[in-house]
């Protein structure tokens, strides 16, 4: 059993998807009961296709349900009324295909960089049985081998895989939380707020090699935040959620549009013109007030229609 366990983590990694669609939301509505009586709907009738190998941004206010979308993917919450499928099969439990990266950081006190990291893939792919047999050894050697160069990647040094998590900075907790999730090599990334509360120069840092990661490795990721600019810069596709109001019948997804993908560093492309007027655009179709109030129910045609901000100064 422990073998084939072992066997099973080798042929998972290279397995070919089972559905083209990676995630899908049909109908999803999610309510909570107030403590004072009623209900609270977060989620209202969201519909939603994820292709495998998107990286999709979530955008949207406080209390949107963004987080709530997460959990539910992930397997640790679930659906008042519709139904939310990973790889093609109904989401019923915490699911192994999604690796998870929160907002805050959780590692084992405990625990060094480099045990953290290797925690979840040598039980999730072994168990404790499977440490008694000569195998392991080579296996986890193996692992902690991979485990380095992902450590490395992430902007780590060699001399702190034997550290403990107070012994580092916010910002690089944060990267060997993302480095545990990266090595379970998960089809579906998902990732709460997972830079916020990081300083300007690791954020950027980390963003550049989040983009580099998933153009090789092509997850399917779902990526919660506040950041336009963020969104923008990273995902192929942003969906914006606004906060449902009781009695509204119609879709909290304020808009779902495509991003252009380019191969430049992060650094230059948000410098340029195109990289404003995008920004711009999803600012004024999404988030702006006007007398009547929020512009609603936007699509990529109508972003495109907007007027450009910079063009009536040209």
């Amino acid at each position: 059993m422990v073998l084939r366990a072992m066997e099973r983590r080798t042929k998972t990694r290279v397995m070919p998807k089972q559905a083209e669609t990676e995630i899908t939301l049909r109908d999803v509505t999610v309510r909570y009961k107030m403590a004072g009586g009623g209900t609270k709907t977060v989620l209202h009738r969201l519909n939603a296709e994820i292709r495998a190998g998107e990286f999709v941004a979530v955008l949207g206010e406080t209390g949107c349900g963004k987080s709530t979308l997460l959990r539910m993917v992930l397997g640790q919450e679930f659906p008042s009324d519709g139904a939310v499928t990973v790889d093609g099969k109904p989401v019923t439990r915490i699911d192994a295909r999604c690796g998870y990266v929160p907002q805050k950081y959780a590692l084992f006190p405990d625990r060094t960089v480099m045990q953290n990291v290797l925690y979840g893939p040598e039980n999730a792919f072994c168990g404790w049985m499977g440490r008694l047999l000569p195998r392991f050894w080579r296996f986890r050697r193996e692992l902690r081998a991979e485990a380095a160069q992902l450590l490395l990647r992430m902007g780590l040094k060699a001399a702190d895989f034997g550290k403990y998590p107070m012994q580092l900075s916010g910002g690089m907790q944060q990267r060997v939380a993302i480095a545990q999730a990266l090595l379970m090599r998960p089809p579906v990334l998902l990732m709460d707020e997972a830079f916020s509360a990081l300083d300007p120069l690791t954020r950027s840092s980390l963003q550049q090699q989040m983009k580099d990661l998933w153009m090789e490795t092509k997850p399917t990721v779902l990526f919660v935040t506040h950041n336009t600019s963020e969104a923008l810069l990273l995902a192929t596709r942003v969906l914006v959620l606004k906060p449902h109001v009781e009695g509204e019948t119609e879709s909290n997804v304020l808009m779902d549009m495509q991003v252009p993908h380019t191969n430049e560093p992060l650094a230059v492309r948000k410098r340029t013109r195109e990289f404003e007027q995008l920004r711009e655009h999803v600012k004024q179709c999404a988030f702006r007030e006007t007398e009547t109030g929020l512009i609603a129910g936007a699509t990529t045609a109508q972003v495109q229609e907007m007027p450009r901000r910079g063009d009536a100064a040209e």
